[in-house]
């Protein structure tokens, strides 16, 4: 069929964007070579808007280009162009087609929302979770409280997940009880996982990214739809079933132990949610992978991701500037790499993310968002460095995971309580305690754990704000107990001393 040129000017361009990777995306979904035209854009200015991690900003990228050679060899007619901006981006590429008619699925990000109604671009639904934002509110709506585990078991009954006859698998809804358990001390082996060898498209993205850090991509997360699903099927075969167990155990020596590490290729668009659900789930009914690992990893995906999602768009655009416990420590240069520490924890966490651009939740929460939260680190700084530094990292996940989850900065919206520790929880559930010049046990001295120190510090300076919270009721009586929190509390301020200087 001949096309004239008032006909191929005509098409709409359907504008995807770098962590929509996916021919079922709703923008594009049904649509063939010759009905539109696809752009994405390469933006400068976003390149250089953080300190990256390396291994983060080859993948989006990389991704971008090589799902950009995908659609190409599938004979779509594609534009990918690197531009100072987005919006620069399209308007250079406009300019030059001559287009009138814009198509985007809706961005991730709520300034990215913005942008496309200012630039006139036609805004189609996203189709890459399994609960649109929109249904999210509306069944918000009208609760006394938003609970995750509320919405979970709304969203297994809607979806029919893990129900047998109506009611849950196994008899239980929640099997957290079975997968709290501490490192194993045998020296088994864990799952490992392919690397997938860097390309032509990987060394040329490569040459040219702006200053960056971290240890350089190594084929551990995958670029394409191919090697996500390859990925996919190596954790359900291999990682599902000892992933539950011991999914909050921490080892230095273990940087991933059974978790999926798919968290990357779910939020890009290379996997969708349903079928990594699918996958799990057909596992258990086969047989081959026990009900708590299964439901522990469905409740990640179908559950927890699904509500910060939620819970991201209902409490936009303030919710970014929440800081309700008043914390303004700068980020600690061991964060930003601009010194060492002698926690062997944290030291052993910060390495994972050197090396990898992640750690697991744990790591995550008790560790870098126990430190952050108990020191008084600001939430929007610590917010902007793990979204710099994760693989996986946008607005969209590290704003509740952050702000509310770990470090409490939302008066509650997400958690319904701070997530503090001392060092006793990090000593059960992983080995870095032994080999520590820290003792986990002590509050006071030099070789009091920080961890142990700056909780119970925690609790005095925030006394106020805490105290009308029923689930911390009997955290600040046991703090008011202490006999010697004055002496806790003088070396507490020595211990932020060192943690802002890098001495710690």
């Amino acid at each position: 069929m001949v096309t004239s040129a008032a006909d191929a000017e005509s098409r709409p361009t359907v504008w995807i964007f770098g962590d929509q990777l996916n021919r079922e995306i709703a923008s594009l979904a049904g649509r063939s070579p010759g009905d539109c035209r696809v752009l994405l854009v390469e933006s400068r200015g976003k390149l250089e808007s953080k300190p990256w991690h390396i291994q983060r900003a080859h993948l989006v990228v990389s991704a971008m280009a090589h799902f950009a050679a995908e659609l190409q060899e599938d004979g779509f007619e594609v534009d990918f162009r690197q531009a100072s901006s987005l919006a620069a981006g399209l308007h250079d590429h406009r300019q030059q087609f001559a287009v009138e008619h814009v198509i985007a699925m809706e961005p991730m990000s709520w300034d990215g929302r913005a942008m496309l109604a200012r630039l006139a671009v036609e805004i189609v639904a996203n189709n890459q979770f399994l609960c649109d934002h929109e249904q999210f509110a509306s069944w918000a709506a009208d609760r006394k409280s938003i609970k995750m585990e509320d919405f979970y078991r709304w969203q297994r009954t809607r979806f029919e997940v893990l129900l047998d006859d109506g009611a849950p698998s196994g008899g239980r809804w929640n099997h957290d009880i079975d997968n709290r358990e501490p490192p194993p001390t045998d020296a088994r082996p864990w799952p490992t996982i392919t690397r997938f060898p860097l390309d032509a498209i990987d060394r040329e993205i490569l040459g040219r990214l702006p200053g960056c850090w971290g240890a350089a991509p190594d084929g551990t997360w995958p670029i394409t739809r191919q090697q996500a699903l390859h990925r996919l099927e190596e954790f359900i075969t291999s990682g599902l079933v000892p992933f539950g167990p011991h999914e909050d155990a921490m080892l230095g020596a273990e940087w991933k132990l059974a978790h999926s590490v798919l968290s990357s290729s779910l939020n890009l668009g290379l996997l969708r949610p349903g079928e990594v659900i699918e996958a799990a789930e057909a596992a258990y009914r086969a047989g081959a992978a026990p009900i708590n690992s299964v439901e522990g990893f469905i409740r990640q995906v179908l559950g927890w991701r699904e509500y910060v999602w939620g819970m991201y768009w209902l409490n936009m655009p303030d919710y970014r500037h929440q800081n309700q416990l008043d914390a303004r420590r700068p980020l600690p240069p061991a964060f930003t790499g601009e010194a060492g520490t002698e926690m062997a924890c944290v030291a052993s966490v910060l390495g994972h993310v050197h090396d990898h651009a992640y750690a697991h939740h744990i790591e995550r929460l008790m560790v870098l968002g126990n430190l952050a939260l108990t020191a008084g680190v600001d939430p929007q700084a610590m917010t902007q460095w793990m979204w710099a530094s994760f693989i996986d990292g946008a607005e969209w996940v590290m704003l509740p995971n952050v702000i509310g989850m770990a470090l409490h900065a939302d008066g509650g919206r997400m958690a319904t309580k701070p997530y503090a520790s001392g060092g006793a929880y990090i000593n059960r559930m992983s080995d870095h305690c032994s080999g520590c010049r820290y003792n986990p046990t002590k509050r006071t001295g030099q070789d009091a754990c920080p961890f142990t120190t700056l909780y119970w510090d925690f609790l005095a300076r925030n006394e106020d704000m805490l105290a009308s919270n029923h689930r911390m009721i009997r955290q600040l009586a046991g703090m008011r107990r202490l006999s010697n929190l004055d002496d806790v509390r003088a070396r507490a301020t020595d211990v932020l001393v060192a943690l802002d200087t890098g001495s710690l």
